[in-house]
């Protein structure tokens, strides 16, 4: 679990890490008296549970947690702080709980064993890939609507090559294979990478798109994909290659015959 940890009072805040520090030492922890500092950190990283002081300066625990939200949509926000005069707008955050600054240590643990979202959430994937059959794309069970229907491709693309960086131009060559104009198709590109950012970023899962210059990546470890299962789990997956994978698209046949000649070694085994 990666915790959180934000006060201005270096004091206040040295005993809140220290009683999680006590409390779960396997945690990843992080502190900060700066809500600026803490928010840049949590752009790099997943937060489970962050301990907020409501009156921070610069950018208030309040408005922290709504950033957090948007990071990390399954976040515990627990708040510190006048409970009167923030308790509602935390409500509103659907926050885990809301504690005295400084909070003891019997008050932190309470808090820790009653998380609006428990650490095993963290096995919830809210993005599921299909390949089997035709390729399709979703998010909290519906499918993803793209402005294009070749963003939906792209993302098939970065999904059958399994977390490998893959450039521009092996983008290209898959939507468009040896059609037209390749300057064209890069700015075209552009258009289906812009599409992709705008859509996941409203659905709150931007974070499963590792990007490079020149490059982007599925992060296999932020999504549940049934191709993903089977090469795991083999005949133990709750999913079945029966043959058929991502039908309406023509580019993937070397994984297809990959596949096939994995399902046949399984047969005779």
């Amino acid at each position: 679990m990666t915790i959180l940890t934000v006060d201005e009072n270096q004091e206040v805040l040295d005993k809140t890490s220290g009683i999680i520090e006590k409390l779960f030492p396997d945690a990843s922890l992080f502190s900060f008296t700066s809500s600026l500092s803490a928010l840049a950190e949590a752009r790099n990283r997943e937060i489970d549970c962050a301990f907020l002081n409501v009156n921070m300066p610069e950018l208030g625990g309040l408005d922290l947690g709504r950033y957090l939200k948007d990071l990390n949509p399954f976040v515990n926000l627990v708040f510190m702080g006048d409970h009167t005069e923030s308790s509602y707008e935390a409500l509103t955050l659907h926050a885990s709980g809301f504690l005295p600054d400084p909070a003891g240590e019997a008050d932190i643990r309470k808090e820790m064993d009653d998380l609006r979202y428990p650490e095993e959430w963290k096995k919830h994937k809210r993005v599921f890939a299909q390949t089997f059959g035709n390729f399709e794309f979703f998010v909290d069970g519906k499918p993803v609507a793209f402005k294009y229907t070749r963003t939906k491709e792209m993302v098939a693309v970065l999904v059958n090559n399994r977390g490998a960086q893959t450039t521009n131009g092996e983008i290209i060559a898959c939507l468009w294979e040896d059609d037209g104009d390749p300057e064209k198709k890069t700015s075209y590109l552009s258009n289906l990478r812009q599409d992709l950012q705008n859509t996941l970023s409203r659905l709150k899962v931007s974070n499963i798109i590792i990007k490079q210059r020149g490059s982007m990546a599925i992060d296999t470890e932020k999504i549940e994909c049934d191709l993903y299962d089977w090469l795991d789990k083999k005949k133990d997956s709750q999913y079945h290659y029966l043959g058929d994978y991502m039908n309406q698209y023509s580019w993937p046949e070397f994984r297809h015959a990959e596949l096939d000649e994995i399902s046949y070694a399984m047969d005779d085994e």
